[in-house]
């Protein structure tokens, strides 16, 4: 099984960034955690602050992998293109938040991606990502 973590514009600061929102564990240390939970399936991230590259990702991966586990941050609530992309793969995309987004600024209470995805967590910290690798799983 192959599965890719996508991760967006300013996710690359997880553990320097807000803390008292995001936490204060960087997501390369949590990634390696999650490469020995997982260890049967093969895990790869990706990381752009670009709205462009992590189309290109979606479009380049979208055909062959089993899964895409996607936090694209504040492109959540802004981005149709990423929407767009979804919708024109065959893989299947949960999208992930770290927040409880429906806790936070009005404008994060919509996402753009959701009616494309088989599923969205949110407010679970890093461990939203855990859970969106074990629905591959199921």
């Amino acid at each position: 099984m192959k599965i890719l973590i996508i991760n967006g514009p300013n996710l690359n600061l997880l553990g320097v960034r807000e803390p008292s929102v995001y936490g204060n564990k960087g997501f390369e240390h949590y990634f390696e955690e999650l490469k020995e939970n997982f260890a049967s399936i093969d895990l790869t991230s990706f990381q752009s602050n670009h709205e462009g590259e992590i189309i290109d990702k979606l479009h380049e991966v979208g055909f062959s992998y089993d899964g895409i586990v996607l936090n694209a941050g504040a492109y959540t609530h802004t981005s149709a293109a990423i929407g767009d992309a979804i919708a024109s793969i065959k893989t299947p995309v949960i999208e992930v938040h770290i927040s409880n987004v429906h806790a936070r600024e009005t404008f994060r209470h919509h996402s753009y991606l959701a009616k494309y995805c088989k599923g969205v967590l949110c407010g679970f910290g890093l461990d939203s990502y855990r859970l969106a690798i074990q629905s591959f799983t199921y």
